[in-house]
């Protein structure tokens, strides 16, 4: 059984979590450059065996889609043509990035590591992946 894994795309950076090999337990991985995305899966895929990638679908209030869609989908496309063994599944992500940012400043006691933006990509991959799984 291999991983399953999240992602909360942005069009500079993009949060990445995943499960364990048995699919229970959901943890922030990285932040990577999305100009770096491919590089990364091809390193990680060598070593890790994944299932399944989520990709957060960011929507508005109103349950529009916002401007980070037609990105999006043309990563899907790109994911899918180089990886086509993957399963790709879709999470809404609605307010994932706000609860990121809560729950780094409950639980995250230094200033310096709460403004880590990169740390709020991780999370919400992280509670998008946590959506997915039904947690």
């Amino acid at each position: 059984m291999g991983r399953i894994m999240a992602l909360d795309y942005g069009t500079k950076k993009i949060g990445l979590a995943t499960t364990d090999p048995l699919q229970l337990i959901a943890s922030p991985l990285d932040t990577i450059k999305t100009s770096e995305i491919f590089q990364f899966f091809d390193r990680y895929l060598q070593v890790e065996l994944v299932d399944c990638l989520v990709v957060g679908q960011p929507v508005h209030k109103d349950g529009n889609p916002t401007f980070l869609e037609p990105h999006i989908v043309g990563f899907i496309r790109q994911f899918q043509k180089k990886y086509p063994k993957i399963e790709i599944a879709r999470q809404d992500e609605f307010l994932s990035s706000q609860m990121a940012k809560e729950i780094i400043q409950k639980t995250v006691h230094k200033k310096k590591d709460r403004q880590d933006k990169g740390l709020v990509d991780q999370i919400s991959a992280c509670i998008i992946l946590q959506d997915y799984l039904g947690f």
